[in-house]
């Protein structure tokens, strides 16, 4: 079926969905599996950020191998659904699994989550690639890859607002080890609603014919390396992951520690993707405007705002942090649908050019780097704990001395505001734009 410019509501809802399961394994790990780590299993920081981060980090060797098998998966659903229910539901299985550790000895629980946690990087790998290489492949409009991003930013968002803030209400209600047990189940099951939606979602999803670039993995690598305007995007994109690590490493740490209520982590979501939620569409518009490209510089700068004035957080008002987190949600939706908007753009141009498809290599090697980004962010994060002197314990019923609530304060706001600005340095050398992008087909519009 011909690609197209203008794709069915059905499908665009259908193709955001996907988002459902994306967004909740992308949240609660980051969110929830240090403070598992440290507060419940009793490891120390360093160690517990080194767990958190290899699985990750093995993610970045299996996304451009995951892209390159389902760019030459040949099945009459097309090359990249399949992958979508086969890796969706191991990785919903694998995600139950992975907040329920027996009790054993630490050495043994922490055993138990490297390798559950490796099981599941591994199982997302091969659902998010394929899934994310899909806008290349079913619309050659610029504009409409950013219609495609909205839908799909927005399920975003909402999964994100809906895992982030119920997962610590659960496991605050439940309470203790059991907490995270049932957490983990809950998760899983949405995340199976995110799978089998998308998967049904995009039955109706126009689908190029796949046309694999010849040569081996190595080969495509280097030559997707090449791609100047990917590589620049890639730099920004995996900079700011970096960034976002950190923050929701640091949330479920700032509201318990710095802010002194618990609760708050709930509310520090609600405010950080209400408003993303909300404003998605206005996000669009302004790229729409004025180009894609800008509209990402706009929206890194909005974020970057927000997380400095969170800085505060030790001595202003509780409402001030709680505005501070309203910025940063408001620039994390522009910081989400421009790039994944670009990303297809840079893919369609190289198989325009070389008449080849490596959409999927593209992917891997983009959710590579995502994937490296918020592993690292956790990871830098537990850095900053183990220098702030943070005192790790098995109840999380620890007066924790000055030295570690400011490094708490600090690397959830100064760290990534700085690591944001940094990041524009490469999107200044992006150079697509839909002159580049958009070229004449004589394709149908589909109602």
């Amino acid at each position: 079926m011909p690609a197209t410019d203008r794709l069915p509501r059905g499908v665009r809802i259908g193709y955001g969905s996907g988002s459902v399961a994306t967004g909740a394994f992308a949240t609660v790990p980051g969110l929830m599996l240090l403070p598992y780590l440290t507060d419940s299993l009793g490891i120390a920081a360093l160690a517990a950020g080194v767990i958190v981060f290899a699985p990750k980090a093995w993610d970045v060797i299996l996304n451009p191998i995951a892209g390159r098998i389902s760019d030459r998966t040949v099945d009459p659903r097309g090359p990249r659904r399949p992958w979508l229910l086969r890796a969706g539901i191991a990785l919903a299985i694998g995600f139950a699994l992975l907040f329920a550790a027996p009790d054993m000895s630490t050495l043994a629980e922490a055993a138990w989550v490297l390798v559950l946690f490796l099981a599941c990087a591994t199982a997302y790998a091969f659902f998010q690639v394929p899934y994310v290489s899909m806008p290349a492949e079913i619309t050659d409009s610029y504009d409409e890859r950013t219609r495609l991003m909205t839908w799909r930013v927005a399920i975003l968002a909402f999964t994100i607002m809906l895992a982030g803030a119920s997962a610590p209400a659960i496991r605050n209600a439940v309470g203790g080890r059991d907490g995270y047990r049932v957490m983990g189940v809950v998760m899983a099951v949405i995340i199976v609603v995110g799978v089998v939606s998308a998967y049904v979602g995009t039955r109706r999803a126009p689908v190029a014919a796949p046309q694999p670039g010849a040569g081996s993995l190595r080969d495509q690598l280097r030559i997707v390396a090449t791609a100047d305007d990917f590589r620049h995007l890639l730099t920004t994109f995996v900079v700011q992951a970096l960034a976002t690590g950190c923050m929701l490493a640091g949330v479920d740490y700032l509201a318990t520690d710095v802010l002194g209520r618990k609760g708050a982590a709930t509310v520090l979501f609600l405010c950080f993707v209400g408003p993303a939620l909300l404003l998605t569409p206005v996000w669009t518009a302004i790229g729409t405007r004025v180009g894609k490209k800008r509209g990402y510089v706009a929206a890194s700068l909005v974020l970057a705002a927000g997380a400095l004035l969170v800085a505060t957080a030790r001595s202003a008002p509780l409402w001030v942090v709680f505005a501070a987190t309203v910025l940063v949600g408001i620039g994390y939706a522009g910081c989400q649908v421009f790039p994944m908007a670009m990303l297809p753009d840079a893919a369609a141009v190289d198989a325009r050019r070389t008449g080849s498809n490596r959409a999927g290599v593209y992917t891997g090697v983009w959710t590579a780097g995502e994937t490296l980004g918020l592993a690292l962010g956790p990871g830098v994060f537990a850095m900053v704990l183990a220098i702030g002197g943070y005192r790790s314990s098995t109840d999380g019923d620890v007066v924790q001395p000055d030295s570690a609530l400011t490094a708490i304060t600090l690397g959830f706001s100064v760290l990534p505001a700085l690591l944001i600005i940094l990041s524009l340095l490469w999107l200044r050398r992006y150079s697509l734009d839909a002159a580049h992008v958009d070229v004449p087909t004589p394709t149908e519009e589909i109602p």
